[in-house]
C-alpha cells in the first residue's frame, strides 16, 4: 500500500476508533477492496489528514455537507466520531442550522433526529 493509503489509515483509526475500522476491515471483500483503498487515500489520507483546518472543523463540516446533501447513512458514524474529534453537541447544532438555513429545513431536522438517537446511545453504551 501507499504511503497515503498508511496516512490515511491512522487517521481513520483516530476520528472513527479502531472498533469502527477493524469491523470495516474485517467486512471487505474483493468486491469493495478497491473502493476501501479509495477512501482511505483520499478521504483519510488526504482530506481529513489536512493541516489546513481542525479535526473538530472538519468533523462538523462533514455532518453539515452529509445532512444538506441527503446521506443520512453516515451521519451517525460521524456522530460518534465527534467524541474523538473535539466537536460537541453545540457545534453539531450549529451545523445543521446552517444546513437548514441554506439547505432547507426537512433534511436539517432529519440530521438532528439522528444526532439525538446516536448521543442518547452514545450515552447509554458510555461511548
Amino acid at each position: 500500500m501507499s504511503d497515503r493509503f498508511d496516512k490515511g489509515m491512522e487517521v481513520r483509526r483516530r476520528v472513527l476508533g479502531d472498533a469502527h475500522v477493524d469491523r470495516a476491515e474485517a467486512a471487505k471483500t474483493p468486491l469493495d477492496e478497491p473502493f476501501q483503498q479509495l477512501i482511505t487515500e483520499g478521504a483519510w489520507g488526504t482530506v481529513w489528514a489536512s493541516d489546513g483546518i481542525t479535526l473538530r472543523e472538519r468533523s462538523m463540516l462533514t455532518l453539515a455537507l452529509l445532512a444538506a446533501t441527503g446521506n443520512f447513512d453516515e451521519i451517525p458514524m460521524h456522530i460518534r466520531a465527534t467524541a474523538r474529534t473535539g466537536a460537541s453537541k453545540q457545534d453539531v447544532l450549529e451545523a445543521f442550522q446552517h444546513v437548514a438555513i441554506y439547505a432547507g429545513v426537512p433534511r436539517a431536522n432529519h440530521a438532528l433526529k439522528l444526532a439525538k438517537q446516536t448521543y442518547a446511545e452514545m450515552e447509554e453504551n458510555n461511548e
